[in-house]
């Protein structure tokens, strides 16, 4: 079990069906305040399938309580605008927009609420990623690969997400990249936000985690905190093998 700190999003028995086929069943996660909980586990385990139900994307079954409150239909606009962000393996980007009106996008509900304070956070969010002052007026869609990632990520913290939901941020980018990108992971963490982070790269997710799930075909096979499945024999041999030295210097 995790430690006594408020929990932001508590999931229950959570079940997903395509058709006949089960991805998901009866996964149970925690996100404590201020956390980062990593879930890990192979290509096709139900991760991504996991994170669009929590956001209400999909239809389940189960329990899912965001912020106190349980969501008896997980609704996409209503999490969002009650501070659940996603962002998405694709990073789903406007790609004619400039790196500057991409962000602002991120802040739609706080404007649509009249909330007029987003300039700020646009200001925290340059000062998170220099990258993204420097390139503000250029066309996202002309960006590589780590700083789509950086504005993904950007974009979405124009919310002032209570939590943010990160899909395979580490996926397609080069090593020096991911390791920038885990270094940006564990400074939100340092700012307050809460994370839950889909991986599959299990050596960098577990070194950032507080506490780590592992789902295999749509099941948590295994949970704990993260300094303890790092060493887990199971989880060494089947996400740490030998074959890990890349990921080994990704962690580092």
């Amino acid at each position: 079990m995790q430690t006594n700190t408020r929990n932001v999003l508590e999931v229950s028995n959570l079940s997903v069906a395509y058709g006949k086929v089960e991805a998901l069943t009866n996964a149970s996660i925690k996100v404590g305040e201020g956390q980062i909980v990593t879930v890990i586990g192979p290509n096709g385990a139900g991760k991504t399938t996991m994170l669009s139900a929590i956001i209400g994307l999909l239809n389940s079954k189960g329990q899912v309580s965001f912020d106190g409150k349980l969501e008896v239909v997980p609704d996409v606009e209503r999490l969002v605008a009650g501070g659940m962000s996603l962002v998405p393996e694709k990073r789903e980007l406007f790609g004619e927009m400039s790196v500057e009106d991409n962000l602002e996008l991120g802040a739609f509900h706080r404007y649509r609420s009249g909330d007029r304070k987003y300039r700020d956070t646009m200001e925290e969010v340059y000062d998170i990623f220099p990258r993204l002052r420097e390139r503000r007026v250029q066309m996202a869609g002309t960006l590589s690969g780590g700083e789509r990632q950086m504005l993904a990520v950007g974009r979405a913290l124009m919310a002032k997400p209570k939590l943010l939901m990160l899909d395979e941020p580490s996926l397609g980018l080069a090593p020096l990249i991911t390791r920038e990108i885990f270094r940006i992971i564990a400074e939100l963490r340092r700012r307050g936000v809460s994370i839950l982070l889909v991986e599959q790269n299990a050596r960098a997710a577990l070194a950032v985690a507080d506490y780590a799930y592992v789902l295999e075909t749509g099941s948590v096979a295994m949970e704990g905190p993260a300094d303890q499945l790092r060493d887990d024999p199971r989880v060494i041999e089947a996400y740490l093998g030998l074959g890990g030295k890349h990921q080994d210097m990704l962690a580092t």
